[in-house]
């Protein structure tokens, strides 16, 4: 079984990344809060994740999915064990970081829960009643904000300038405008990008 892979990154997708270790290529799927780190990586950057491996006579083709940290993957097996809650379900659901989701089980805070994608109502319930109580260790993992890399300031600023500069926003408008939606989508790697998430969040504020 793969626990642990470490080795170059030759290709990254939205949820996967394809790491290159011992010559050997291997597809790892990666939730969300693990990706908002890689994506700031390079092809040819070293990655080293850690691995739950799943395959069952149900889906015998292996999966692999990648964590920073061995307590997220622990944490993940332990999220799998929630009623109707699978491996892949999980992995989309994961878009918070594993410290949020601990500390909102532990406090019983369904509209958190309920914030996590393709989380209603009742299976936030299913998670507070399978895991409340068992989520103290999870909820002292390290915030991640304050390792997270943050994006390029160059293209930020550059966003920022035109804003201001050539399309007549107030610098503190300009600033706010581009901290939203850095926050809506903090994937955003480049200026064409981060241009579309202000015009779209523009759009959804009239």
């Amino acid at each position: 079984m793969i626990a642990y892979l470490e080795g170059t990154l030759l290709k990254k997708e939205a949820d996967r990344i394809i790491l290159l270790a011992n010559q050997v290529g291997y597809e790892v799927l990666v939730p969300l809060f693990v990706m908002e780190t890689i994506s700031v990586k390079s092809v040819g950057d070293t990655v080293s994740l850690f691995i739950y491996y799943h395959q069952t006579e149900r889906q015998p083709k292996p999966v692999l999915i990648g964590f920073h940290l061995e307590a997220e993957r622990e944490f993940f097996q332990m999220f799998i064990s929630v009623e109707a809650i699978g491996p892949l379900k999980a992995i989309k659901a994961l878009n918070l970081s594993v410290r949020d989701i601990a500390r909102a089980i532990e406090s019983k805070n369904l509209e958190a829960l309920k914030r996590l994608n393709g989380i209603g109502d009742r299976t936030a319930r299913k998670i507070i009643a399978t895991l409340q109580g068992k989520m103290g260790k999870f909820a002292l993992i390290r915030d991640e904000d304050a390792d997270k890399p943050l994006p390029s300031e160059d293209f930020v600023d550059q966003v920022i300038g035109v804003l201001v500069d050539q399309l007549g926003h107030k610098m503190p408008e300009a600033k706010q405008m581009v901290q939203a939606a850095m926050k809506r989508k903090p994937l955003i790697l480049n200026p064409e990008d981060l241009f579309d998430e202000v015009y779209r969040g523009e759009m959804l504020n009239e």
